[in-house]
C-alpha cells in the first residue's frame, strides 16, 4: 500500500512538472478532438437538359401588314409590331436550322366580315376590311415568308387552337413543346398560351423581345401574367443560347 501511494505521488509530481499549456494542448489534439483534413469533394458535373428541337414548333401569329404597317391604315394595326420584325425574323431562322418545325398562324377573313368577331364586323363594308383572303392586308410582312416544309393556320379568332385543326396537329407530329413570336400580346398571344397551357403542352415558351402590344406597359402586364402560369419568357439572346 505504502508502494502504491508512493508511485501515484511520484506520477502526480511528474505531471505538475510540465508546462500547463502544453500539456493541455498535447492532450487536446492526440486524445480528446480529431480534426483531419477535410476531404475534397468534386462537384458533379452539370447534367445538360436536352433540345427537344424534334419536339417543338415554333408559332408566328398575325405578322400580317395589316397588322404590322402603318400605313395599310388597317384598325387591326399593332403599335409595336413593326419593330420586332427582325427579332421574328431572326427566330425563324434559327428553329429552320435547329429542324424546329415552323407554323404561320394566320387571320383571313371573308370580304364580308361574316366570320370575324361580333364586335369587328363593323370594319367590313362593300368588299372591304382587315386581313381579308387574298388581300394585301392579310399577306405576310416583307422579311418573313413560308418555305416548303412549313405549315400555314388560318384562324378566324384570338387563339390559334380555337375551331382549328391545330391541336391535331401538333400531336400527330408528336410536338410537345411550344415557341411562340408575333402579335399581339394581350390577344392572340395570351389566348393561344392559355390554351397551350391547359392542353398540357409540356413546356411553353414567349421570347418576349419577338412579341409586342400597342404599347410596353400593357406588353409586360401581360408577359407577368403568363410568366405566373409557367410559362417561360425568355429574351432572343436568351433563347439563342439555351434550350427551349
Amino acid at each position: 500500500m505504502t508502494a502504491h501511494l508512493a508511485l501515484v505521488t511520484a506520477l502526480l509530481i511528474l505531471l505538475l512538472s510540465f508546462d500547463k499549456r502544453s500539456l493541455f494542448q498535447y492532450l487536446k489534439n492526440k486524445i480528446f478532438i480529431r480534426n483531419p483534413e477535410p476531404r475534397r469533394v468534386d462537384p458533379a458535373p452539370m447534367e445538360s437538359t436536352p433540345c427537344k428541337w424534334d419536339e417543338t414548333a415554333l408559332l408566328v401569329i398575325d405578322m400580317q401588314n395589316d397588322f404590322v404597317l402603318p400605313e395599310m391604315g388597317s384598325p387591326m394595326l399593332v403599335a409595336g409590331a413593326k419593330a420586332i420584325v427582325p427579332s421574328v425574323a431572326k427566330v425563324v431562322s434559327l428553329a429552320r436550322e435547329r429542324g424546329i418545325l415552323v407554323i404561320w398562324v394566320v387571320r383571313e377573313h371573308d370580304p364580308s366580315g361574316r366570320d370575324a368577331e361580333l364586335f369587328r364586323r363593323h370594319h367590313y363594308s362593300n368588299g372591304k376590311g382587315p386581313t381579308m383572303k387574298e388581300a394585301k392586308g392579310a399577306e405576310l410582312v416583307e422579311g418573313l415568308k413560308i418555305r416548303e416544309g412549313d405549315y400555314k393556320l388560318v384562324k378566324t379568332r384570338f387563339s390559334a387552337f380555337f375551331n382549328t385543326n391545330l391541336d391535331a396537329l401538333l400531336k400527330a407530329t408528336r410536338i410537345k413543346r411550344l415557341v411562340i413570336v408575333g402579335v399581339q400580346t394581350p390577344n392572340c398571344i395570351r389566348q393561344t398560351v392559355f390554351d397551350a397551357v391547359a392542353l398540357d403542352y409540356e413546356h411553353v415558351t414567349v421570347i418576349v423581345d419577338a412579341t409586342a402590344a400597342a404599347t410596353p406597359e400593357i406588353h409586360s402586364s401581360n408577359i407577368r401574367d403568363m410568366k405566373n402560369v409557367g410559362v417561360a419568357t425568355p429574351t432572343l439572346q436568351e433563347w439563342t443560347c439555351t434550350a427551349t
